[in-house]
């Protein structure tokens, strides 16, 4: 899978309420800061993501200007993103335009067959910090 193809399958998988965890390196170095939380190591991004799944709905992920690039097991991103969701527990419906940046790295998968898509020997991205601001007021 693409790098592309990874971010565009995490904006899929929020969309969508599914886990997001698996996106996210297995590693206590992980960081990933939202609008308002700042969330350090997988342990720590597993248990916000899931909270944030179990607690928001009817997402909007709108991406307008995905760039990324890559040299060998690294890569990187940024994006410009409409983003909207229900907090289901406050009953108040959200929607911003957000900045979205991050690193990624290669991580093996020899369970899995080679991509398709590409050609690519197997293998997926996983997030090793990504952050998201906003330039509105929270």
């Amino acid at each position: 899978m693409t790098v592309a193809a990874t971010i565009e399958a995490y904006y899929d998988a929020l969309r969508a309420g599914d886990p997001l965890a698996p996106f996210f390196l297995d590693s206590p170095d992980a960081a990933k800061f939202g609008l308002s939380e700042r969330l350090d190591g997988h342990d720590a991004i597993a248990d916000g993501l899931r909270d944030q799944t179990e607690t928001t709905r009817e997402w909007v992920v709108e991406s307008s200007d995905l760039v990324t690039g890559q040299q060998d097991d690294t890569a990187w991103f940024a994006d410009s993103v409409f983003m909207g969701w229900t907090d289901v527990e406050r009953g108040i419906r959200f929607e911003f335009d957000t900045r979205w940046s991050g690193t990624l790295v290669r991580v093996d998968d020899e369970s899995s067959e080679p991509d398709e898509s590409d050609g690519s020997a197997p293998h997926d991205w996983r997030f090793a910090a990504m952050h998201v601001s906003t330039t509105e007021a929270l």
